[in-house]
């Protein structure tokens, strides 16, 4: 009697020990942070603990560790989206550079309008109309969209002073804001419509918290700069989908 009363309270011991956690497996219109709201766990720290570097990547049928969780639970979808009306895009016009205009021996900021490196990624359906995204700083083009000297990047880097407000490109809804991406600093990505979306990084500071909405030109961030010794500047993308496109292609 004694020996089984032994094992029974080693066993209540491991058992409480233990980590707890479940394996939630991502369904078809899930998001990450839809699904890190319905567990009540962080976001930022879902995507460090299952290492997921883009959080608008999540794939149907993968298996996401959610910490703490002990049962599983039920997780708002996004509603599937209509498919376009099909149309032909218009095409492509190539940027001219141009000199700020001189007002009283002061430069004025324009909008970078520098040459694309590389080539635009296939974005199908109608391009979104004139307007709908704008440029989130002022400031030179530093990096530019494709490949360069042997690199690959997914967007666009703009020399802006520390501390330059960033402001959406376009209306819509923040859907992470954190740093627990590596290479991104303290990131933000809003979801716009059409399943569209807008990524900003090396932030000195995020402003918006997961889950608001934001209108366009409203300031969701403070400039910053990358690691490395780098000079001030903010990362910026434009995405439809999964697919990362020139963002030169969609700005004024």
């Amino acid at each position: 009697m004694r020996r089984a009363w032994l094992i029974a309270s080693v066993c209540l011991v491991i058992a409480a020990c233990a980590p707890s956690g479940i394996y939630h497996v991502v369904a078809p219109g899930q998001t990450l942070y839809r699904i890190a709201k319905a567990y009540g766990v962080d976001d930022a720290h879902l995507a460090k603990v299952n290492r997921i570097s883009d959080p608008t990547r999540l794939e149907a049928g993968q298996r996401l560790y959610i910490p703490g969780a002990m049962l599983t639970r039920q997780v708002a979808v996004d509603p599937p989206k209509a498919p376009p009306a099909p149309a032909v895009p218009p095409p492509l016009k190539k940027p001219v550079r141009t000199k700020p205009p001189t007002v009283a021996g002061k430069s004025k900021p324009a909008a970078p309008k520098p040459a694309p490196v590389g080539r635009a990624e296939t974005i199908s359906g109608p391009r979104p109309a004139p307007g709908t995204f704008i440029w989130p700083v002022r400031g030179q083009l530093v990096t530019e969209f494709g490949t360069v000297e042997g690199k690959s990047s997914k967007g666009v880097e703009i020399a802006v002073p520390q501390g330059t407000p960033v402001t959406a490109a376009a209306a819509g809804k923040v859907i992470y804001s954190g740093n627990g991406i590596r290479g991104y600093g303290n990131l933000i990505i809003l979801e716009h419509a059409d399943n569209y979306f807008t990524v900003y990084g090396f932030n000195a500071k995020n402003l918006v918290a997961v889950d608001s909405f934001v209108g366009q030109g409203d300031r969701i961030a403070l400039s910053g700069a990358p690691s490395g010794g780098k000079s001030p500047r903010l990362h910026f993308e434009i995405r439809k989908g999964k697919t990362a496109a020139n963002p030169i292609f969609y700005l004024p």
